[in-house]
């Protein structure tokens, strides 16, 4: 006796052997910006400038250098002293 075929089997084929499916093309981005380091002038004065400049700082703004390592400020905060001890 022949019995109706109800399904029939799935074949699963590999995957080389089907075909890939259709993906939306994906827009090109642009790579996302770095940002620029901060732009640093240098200015370079003249002797003669750079002479006026440290002639015409106050004491405090001395101090302030002289404390942070400025070796200048510290040899000109030594003279002062020095000329203070001098004129008492």
């Amino acid at each position: 006796m022949v019995g109706p075929i109800t399904s029939s089997p799935e074949v699963q084929g590999r995957a080389s052997d089907q075909l890939p499916a259709a993906r939306p093309p994906v827009p090109a981005q642009p790579a996302p910006l770095k940002p620029l380091p901060a732009a640093t002038d240098t200015v370079k004065i003249s002797v003669a400038a750079q002479a006026l400049q440290e002639a015409t700082e106050t004491q405090a703004q001395n101090t302030k250098e002289a404390s942070s390592g400025d070796v200048q400020a510290r040899r000109l905060l030594a003279q002062e002293a020095a000329a203070r001890v001098v004129k008492k």
